[in-house]
């Protein structure tokens, strides 16, 4: 994709919008037509809006506390009955800003129980990474999930609750083809070297939290 000046784009762009209008609008009044162009933002309002929404704002600081090196500790269910004993394992993680502290970026490493082929018990090496923040112009959190154990991009979107101060996203993943499976993650920050995260899935209508992570900074 080529890509042009942001001023040069936003002419285009006008001048596309312009060549829509039905001919029949070549039949208003002089001072209708007027009206319509003077409603419309200018390339120097619009620029100015841009640069403004680029700025990273407190949102964004309250993503920049996971800044640093930290190790987990992953519970997760298979079944619905978070009352049976949970696969356990562990792992670190290391987060970075990027772009100027619009973006965080997580690097997440350790070891998986999965059952193998012949139904035992087998520890998996596990790979993850994140980019996280917030979307001025959606005023949202936004996240982006790879690992190893896919292919797909998982894509959600959050809220802030700061008198809880919980971080919760929804998602939605697709790990066969044609089930598809509704998200919720809930991310509680207890102090700045410390937080959790639960993974709730959406099955055949009803939730059920299938993962629990808790994060302790590394010192």
């Amino acid at each position: 994709m080529k890509l042009c000046k942001i001023p040069t784009c936003i002419s285009v762009a006008l001048l596309g919008a312009a060549l829509s209008i039905p001919a029949i609008a070549d039949e208003q009044a002089p001072q209708k037509k007027e009206g319509k162009a003077a409603a419309q933002p200018g390339e120097a309002d619009m620029m100015a809006m841009m640069m403004e929404l680029a700025k990273p704002g407190e949102n964004h600081k309250l993503l920049a506390h996971s800044v640093g090196n930290w190790t987990y500790k992953v519970k997760m269910w298979m079944g619905p009955d978070t009352n049976a004993a949970p696969m356990e394992s562990s792992g670190s993680a290391t987060v970075r800003e990027t772009m100027g502290g619009r973006f965080f970026v997580s690097d997440h490493t350790g070891k998986m129980q999965m059952p193998g082929a012949d139904g035992k018990m087998m520890d998996m090496e596990f790979k993850g990474m994140a980019v996280e923040g917030y979307d001025n112009v959606k005023k949202k959190f936004v996240s982006s999930w790879i690992n190893n154990m896919g292919t797909g991009i998982m894509n959600s979107e959050g809220t802030y609750d700061a008198n809880s101060k919980t971080l919760t996203y929804h998602a939605e993943s697709e790990m066969m083809p044609g089930m598809k499976t509704k998200i919720r993650e809930v991310i509680k920050i207890t102090d700045n070297d410390h937080h959790t995260f639960e993974f709730f899935e959406d099955r055949g209508g009803k939730e059920v939290k299938t993962m629990e992570i808790n994060y302790t900074r590394s010192k």
